[in-house]
């Protein structure tokens, strides 16, 4: 049996949960903003005020994953962010066969880091796209407190209603793809430990982060 290898802290595996669960609590409560179509999630919710109380706190929740990994686990949201800004050679040479590591065939990809490639680009867009949708949330929410006191123009405002449909968008597109990454692929089952209880197996470490594997992991097991 494989050894298993340490991924993620429990901080790190809270904060990615309660950011995934209050995402998608947005996503339905917001939804009927979009068509009537799904005027059927406000009787979910018990009308559409509460609807939109749901969806006007839980964008404050949403805000929290960070502050608490912050304060909590800092070194892993620091390790996050430059592994997801720092690119090299084989970070571009991984999209050579994601093609057909997507879809589940072999494909001969170079050693990747503890983020390898895709789930850099992955991690840029969510950070791109919940960026642009709490800002565009908030200068919505209180359009008056920025016109009247911070002396924002009416312009501005109006630009935050396209801005968060557009965030919304991408950012559900984004989702997909990670969920299908973690759940529908052939090689989601290890993966998806990683992110469950905080391990990996050494085989996986080594098939899809083998530079992380070479560099921090492999002298540590033989300890």
């Amino acid at each position: 049996m494989s050894k298993q290898v340490k991924r993620f802290s429990k901080p790190v595996i809270l904060a990615h949960w309660l950011n995934a669960f209050t995402f998608m609590l947005l996503y339905f409560t917001g939804l009927p903003l979009y068509s009537e179509w799904f005027d059927w999630v406000y009787v979910l919710f018990g009308g559409p005020e509460n609807a939109r109380f749901v969806h006007h706190y839980g964008g404050l929740v949403f805000i929290l994953p960070t502050v608490f990994i912050l304060l909590v686990d800092a070194k892993s949201f620091t390790h996050w962010m430059k592994q997801i800004f720092s690119w090299k050679a084989h970070d571009f040479a991984f999209f050579k066969g994601f093609a057909k590591e997507f879809f589940g065939l072999h494909a001969d990809i170079p050693k990747q880091d503890f983020y390898n490639a895709g789930e850099k680009i992955n991690s840029l867009l969510q950070v791109f796209t919940a960026f642009l949708l709490i800002v565009s949330g908030l200068l919505m929410w209180f359009a008056d407190f920025f016109t009247t006191t911070l002396g924002f123009s009416q312009s501005i405002i109006l630009l935050a209603y396209p801005m968060h449909s557009i965030a919304f968008g991408l950012s559900v597109a984004v989702v997909v793809g990670h969920v299908y990454l973690s759940i529908g692929h052939p090689n989601s089952r290890p993966s998806m430990q990683g992110i469950l209880k905080g391990y990996i197996s050494e085989d996986y470490a080594k098939a899809h982060h083998g530079k992380w594997y070479d560099e921090e992991v492999k002298d540590n097991l033989k300890m």
